[in-house]
């Protein structure tokens, strides 16, 4: 069974650090044998171009520990070949564009989402 990850909300992982990411989440579950493709939809387009992590918030005294490592879990799931899509339009959008994306992320307009919704079994939005 052939799964397509919408990511679609970006940046929730930043505070909570048993919160993890759904990309870490696709590595871990493609490392488990799943069939999975990944599109890059809404603000999560920016994790398409993403070089650095996000520094760790500090609320008063509390510091985050760990926060989420988005550059380094997109790279991993690149690394297991998992195909990974980002809607051309929304990165234009938010000012950015197709020549800011890291190697192998595919960019696809808005005609492309049928076919690639029917090369899948399910799709699971996040």
């Amino acid at each position: 069974m052939k799964i397509l990850q919408i990511v679609e909300q970006a940046f929730r992982t930043l505070v909570e650090e048993q919160d993890d990411t759904i990309l870490w989440l696709t590595q871990s579950m493609a490392g488990a044998g799943a069939n999975l493709e990944v599109l890059l939809s809404g603000n999560a387009v920016y994790y398409a171009v993403m070089k650095n992590r996000q520094p760790a918030v500090k609320i008063g005294d509390w510091v985050q520990q760990e926060p989420a490592d988005i550059p380094s879990d997109l790279g991993r799931i690149l690394e297991q070949d998992i195909p990974v899509y980002v809607l051309k339009h929304e990165l234009e959008e938010r000012g950015l564009n197709v020549d800011m994306l890291r190697p192998s992320i595919k960019p696809i307009d808005r005609t492309q989402l049928v076919s690639l919704y029917k090369q899948v079994d399910q799709v699971w939005q996040w």
